[in-house]
């Protein structure tokens, strides 16, 4: 039985899955790979660890990840993706024993609470708006065991004039205001509001995407 994509308002890419790893190296200037690696260098993995990577689209960092990681070990990398056509792309390129996809929305995940060491996202928070936003770093927070690793890669304030018409032209151009929140430098505060440690802004790339990393904190304050 098929997979169906889920109900969400958030904005999903199904209708792009199959020319999806295409696009994504272009719009990354070709450094696709040193940006993914700059995340998972944030998750200082062990063969153990379970990881959970939110809009994972075609699976390709959730492979990167997967291939540290052994099963004999009880780890893996989970990717899910509210599009089934992205899970479909995902499963047949790169599905193996520790890296999994399954079809799920963000702000409504089917995992049982502290059952990730590290919940990862690339590109993912400008396509859903405010309120998904909040509820996806909830349900992050939920599924994260007390410690666990938190690193998320998107848009956010522009550092360059270049970043700067980026943004502007792909929140108008899209007819996206969830990009607008985004450039307008909310990500931040919405991960402190979910419970996580005040996140460190580790990095900005191509002047526009910036990289951030917090931790469930080991007890209740």
């Amino acid at each position: 039985m098929k997979a169906e994509s889920v109900p969400t308002r958030g904005r999903t890419l199904d209708h792009a899955a199959f020319v999806y790893d295409f696009f994504e190296p272009l719009l990354l200037l070709g450094k696709q790979a040193e940006y993914d690696l700059d995340i998972v260098s944030l998750l200082s993995l062990q063969e153990s660890d379970r990881v959970l990577d939110l809009g994972c689209g075609t699976g390709v960092l959730t492979s990167m990840i997967a291939n540290r990681l052994r099963i004999e070990s009880d780890g893996y990398a989970m990717g899910i993706d509210a599009a089934a056509n992205m899970i479909r792309v995902a499963r047949k390129k790169r599905g193996t024993d520790t890296c999994r996809f399954e079809v799920a929305a963000a702000e409504k995940l089917p995992f049982p609470d502290e059952s990730f060491d590290s919940v990862v996202s690339s590109l993912f928070f400008h396509h859903v708006p405010m309120d998904l936003k909040e509820e996806a770093l909830d349900e992050a927070f939920r599924v994260l065991r007390p410690g666990g690793k938190l690193v998320i890669a998107d848009m956010h304030i522009p550092t360059t004039w270049m970043g700067a018409i980026v943004s502007h032209v792909a929140r108008w151009f899209f007819l996206q205001p969830q990009i607008g929140e985004n450039i307008r430098g909310v990500l931040p505060d919405l991960i402190a509001k979910a419970g996580f440690e005040p996140p460190i802004h580790v990095s900005t790339r191509f002047g526009y995407i910036a990289t951030f990393f917090s931790q469930k904190p080991r007890s209740a304050a």
